[in-house]
């Protein structure tokens, strides 16, 4: 570990970029942390770091992110930022998540003429989208489970290869990544079928 302090920046992985910024970030004990997706490119380990290390800081922290298990660890209050207004969220992570879905739902159309019913062939290719992504999810969902196992093993690290864990950790990150993006495209394609089927 001694020889990766003389490593240039630029030549780091994306995980130790990340370590270094939250180590920076908190060298001089400031009284207000400000984490814009903090666990982006971390491995398991090291997230679970970060989850102790801010459970157990004295300050305050302000900390956007969608890794759901770091929030519901972490966060003390919930806060939703909305059409130009900001006011305390009392209710769950998953409550906030269920909200979203059902907005649209509950809105009713602006206009006073109903609009025109969409037809089979749109509703069918809506449901399709739908589907496709709740599939990817699933797919990259089991691999982050099989990563999660497989950087959990003390075999991994009793070995030894540095760069073997790291090209592991590197796919863990990639999968969350790519986890994150199949959530937010089933959470449009499924908004748009809530808002043809309404019709």
């Amino acid at each position: 570990m001694a020889e990766q302090a003389e490593i240039e920046v630029r030549k780091l992985s994306g995980g130790q970029k990340a370590r270094l910024s939250l180590l920076l970030a908190t060298l001089d004990a400031p009284h207000l942390l400000i984490l814009d997706e903090p666990t982006n490119h971390l491995d398991i380990e090291s997230r679970e770091g970060l989850v102790e290390a801010l459970t157990t800081y004295t300050g305050a922290v302000i900390l956007v992110s969608h890794d759901m298990h770091l929030l519901e660890h972490v966060a003390d209050r919930l806060w939703l930022v909305n059409k130009g207004t900001v006011e305390p969220y009392n209710d769950a992570l998953e409550d906030y998540r269920k909200m979203l879905l059902s907005q649209d739902r509950q809105e009713k159309p602006k206009k006073a003429d109903k609009p025109k019913p969409v037809s089979r062939d749109k509703l069918l290719s809506l449901r399709a989208e739908v589907r496709k992504c709740e599939d990817r999810m699933s797919k990259l969902e089991d691999m982050r489970d099989k990563l999660s196992v497989k950087l959990a093993d003390p075999g991994l690290y009793e070995k030894g290869d540095s760069g073997e864990i790291e090209v592991w950790q590197k796919k863990y990150a990639e999968v969350m990544e790519g986890i994150d993006r199949a959530e937010a495209m089933w959470l449009s394609a499924q908004d748009k079928l809530d808002k043809a089927e309404a019709r």
